[in-house]
């Protein structure tokens, strides 16, 4: 058999690595196996179904020749690709930048570089907002505006921000040709935005949520335009999902991380769960998860309507920076925390260290290694360091950074969340708590249809004002 692209060694997690107060033992996987049986029925009897649109995205490459094919109608006129979108819009899209373009991809002459430049405004920022449509040439700028429900305000306030600008670009017959909208196939206000002022639109399908929206065409649309094989992104999740067809977790990668993480939680009071990939390409990876994992296990309510108020805290790190900002926190601090690196088994370049200064004993031993070899090498140490301190950490070793890799570890964490919503016994797909505070800014902000809210807030304003010092 070849050598899977995607792997998740758990070794580390065990009680034989860490010790029993804190690893997981055979005591414990058998106490579970039931209930991950359970949780596995659970998401393989819903796939496709409600809101796991998402599951089946790998399984056709319609989407994929879709923004292929609007992509390349519109790639002669512009450089510039700026995505208006926030959260799940916006994440996967720069983990993927981050992983497969070059690293200096923007600043790259056009002739050297695959695709167009990628930018993004997410958060509604004022400075960064109009220093970015003071800098490009909107004249070969296009805007993808991204929003299921099309209601998303730090969206559409930049939409209409970009819009303008554009309009005093170009005139106002023609600012629609820069803007291509992705959003509800059928309804919502963006919908019928791109109908009346005929802007092309692409789909978010039923059934996909944000967070679980980087291989439709939220993430493949800016993918196909920076030169990235998304068809390749396609075959490395479907990769994956060839193994998590057992209901035995021993044989089931996503199963295994979902359980193992659920167990140290709710077993051995690991809340906290950080996220350390050895690469820099990989840090994007890291926040996009944080927003998987989170938005989608911390619940106020279980399935059946109690109160549990449940959900691990994920954190994001990178190796080796934060060995020299987290690691002594890591190593000494709590035990509050398990600990999952993602390894690179072989970097797209190496760079061979200089033999110099051999009789110095800072440099001497440095001579004739790649950075690619030392950076693993500082992974390693973490691992024994962690291990030796009873810290409970696991690898999702990747062969090397590609389409196919990505699209593996993307859809790995996606069913590895799916799982734990089942074993947390909370809905993985909704999000009450962000749904709540939109609500709130809509009423602050004046909207229609919110006057009641409006008046429910200022009525619970600190009587006597805010204190501060």
């Amino acid at each position: 058999m070849p050598q899977q692209r995607v792997t998740f060694d758990y070794t580390n997690f065990l009680s034989t690595s860490v010790g029993p107060e804190h690893g997981l033992t055979d005591g414990d996987f058998s106490d579970a196996a039931g209930l991950a049986e359970r949780a596995f029925a659970a998401v393989s009897a819903e796939r496709g179904r409600g809101w796991q649109g998402w599951t089946e995205l790998h399984k056709s490459t319609g989407y994929a020749d879709e923004c292929a094919a609007l992509w390349g109608r519109l790639a002669g006129r512009f450089d510039n690709l700026v995505v208006i979108g926030i959260g799940g819009s916006s994440l996967g899209t720069l983990a993927v930048k981050s992983a497969l373009c070059h690293p200096f991809h923007n600043e790259l002459p056009n002739d050297a570089r695959r695709g167009a430049r990628l930018y993004v405004l997410d958060n509604p920022d004022p400075t960064v907002c109009a220093a970015m449509l003071e800098t490009l040439d909107l004249k070969r700028t296009l805007f993808n505006v991204i929003s299921k429900s099309g209601t998303t305000a730090e969206t559409s306030s930049q939409f209409l921000v970009a819009r303008e600008a554009v309009i005093g670009e170009v005139g106002a017959k023609r600012w629609a040709e820069h803007f291509v909208l992705t959003t509800d196939l059928k309804k919502g206000d963006m919908r019928k935005l791109a109908e009346a002022e005929k802007i092309p639109a692409l789909p978010v399908p039923d059934g996909v949520g944000g967070r679980f929206s980087v291989l439709s065409p939220v993430g493949l649309f800016p993918a196909v335009a920076m030169g990235v094989d998304v068809r390749e992104l396609l075959a490395g999740a479907a990769e994956v999902d060839g193994r998590c067809a057992s209901s035995d977790w021993r044989r089931n990668p996503a199963l295994a991380l979902g359980l193992c993480l659920w167990l140290l939680d709710s077993r051995k009071e690991k809340p906290i769960h950080v996220l350390m990939p050895y690469a820099t390409g990989l840090a994007d990876l890291a926040d996009w998860y944080r927003q998987l994992w989170a938005e989608s296990l911390g619940k106020a309510k279980s399935l059946d309507g109690r109160a549990v108020h449940v959900g691990p805290t994920p954190v994001k790190a990178l190796g080796a920076i934060d060995q020299h900002s987290q690691a002594q926190l890591y190593a000494e601090g709590p035990f509050d925390k398990a600990f999952v690196f993602v390894g690179v088994r072989k970097f797209a370049r190496e760079v061979t260290i200089p033999k110099a200064y051999g009789d110095m004993s800072a440099f001497g031993y440095l001579g004739g290694h790649g950075l690619g070899e030392l950076l693993d090498a500082e992974r390693q140490g973490t691992e024994v360091a962690l291990t030796a301190a009873g810290r409970p950490n696991a690898t999702i070793f990747i062969d090397e950074i590609s389409e196919r890799s990505l699209g593996g570890v993307f859809f790995l964490l996606e069913m590895a969340t799916a799982y734990a919503g089942r074993l947390y016994n909370v809905d993985a797909f909704d999000q009450p708590g962000v749904e709540a505070g939109k609500v709130a800014s809509y009423a602050l902000l004046g909207r229609k249809g919110f006057e009641e809210e409006r008046a429910r807030i200022e009525k619970s304003r600190p009587a006597g004002g805010r204190k501060t010092v």
